[in-house]
């Protein structure tokens, strides 16, 4: 009785290094990091936890009386609204194109479109820093063969953000198109002879049958590119500093700058939570639409 009832623990060795890990490295650190949330925890505080004092939500009050933070949110929710859609669009859209054959230069075309996500994400961003440069960038360079005045691509406010989010939305095309990729291959081809028989053309089938089938995925990359957006940092923090005007300031980029270049530890750490609360509620809307097209269907 004792060995069946050991028997029953046995699966659970397998997942505890897993869930060790998570615990020491996820957990942990995040109820530290609430915690410290609460108080005013700087740079001398490291050195002398006595000199930490207690603040209750002075920090998360602050924050939204703060104008830089309120900026940084309407920024972050600019690039969520502008940059999830165009990415899960061109991403299924290049899949679809590249799934229609499989010959070379349809895999080649699959590699150029896919090298970018793997491609440093710093490296990318000086590069397209040069392409930006207002005086020397090849945009500019470009249209002023055209006869257009060169664009403050960096540097106006009104088009530094686009400017990131068309490096970004380049960037993330090709991970994602993998998955749409992955999802296609899936769907059996006897659906489409069907559809043909029926005398069905591209476009309707592409409605009818592609995307329906591949509603679990397109609803993965929505929620995974969310969360990613929302979390947008390398871009502004390398090819902006979060300028001009705090411009192109997100969330993260906040945190970043009060957490490790004003050592006001509490006051990042307070952001941060605001940040992740604000992803828990959209990723759960998107969990409840889901839901409720599974409802209707």
């Amino acid at each position: 009785m004792g060995k069946e009832k050991l028997k029953k623990y046995i699966p659970y060795t397998f997942i505890f290094p897993a869930l060790l890990l998570l615990l020491v490295f996820s957990l942990i650190p995040i109820l530290v990091a609430l915690v410290i949330s609460f108080t005013g925890l700087d740079i001398t505080g490291l050195g002398n936890w006595s000199t930490v004092k207690f603040t209750g939500l002075a920090n998360y009050i602050q924050l939204f009386n703060d104008p830089t933070f309120l900026q940084s949110i309407g920024n972050t929710i600019f690039y969520v609204v502008l940059g999830v859609p165009l990415v899960v669009f061109l991403s299924l859209t290049v899949a679809v194109m590249i799934n229609l054959s499989q010959n070379k230069f349809f895999k080649t075309m699959r590699l150029l479109f896919y090298t970018p996500s793997i491609t440093n994400t710093v490296a990318v961003a000086v590069v397209w820093s040069y392409i930006y440069n207002p005086s020397l960038g090849l945009l500019n360079e470009i249209l002023g063969k055209i006869g257009i005045a060169p664009i403050g691509w960096l540097t106006d406010p009104n088009v530094a953000k686009i400017s990131l989010i068309i490096l970004a939305v380049w960037k993330a095309i090709g991970l994602n198109m993998l998955i749409f990729l992955a999802a296609l291959q899936g769907i059996p081809r006897s659906l489409y002879e069907a559809a043909e028989l029926d005398g069905a053309n591209f476009w309707q089938q592409t409605l009818h049958i592609t995307i329906p089938s591949m509603r679990f995925s397109i609803f993965f990359v929505t929620v995974t590119t969310i969360i990613g957006w929302f979390q947008f940092f390398d871009e502004p923090f390398v090819m902006t500093k979060g300028g001009p005007l705090n411009s192109t300031n997100s969330m993260a980029l906040f945190v970043y700058q009060n957490g490790f270049q004003n050592s006001n530890f509490g006051y990042a750490a307070a952001g941060s939570f605001v940040m992740f609360a604000v992803i828990i509620i959209a990723t759960l809307i998107q969990f409840k639409l889901q839901r409720k097209q599974r409802g209707e269907e």
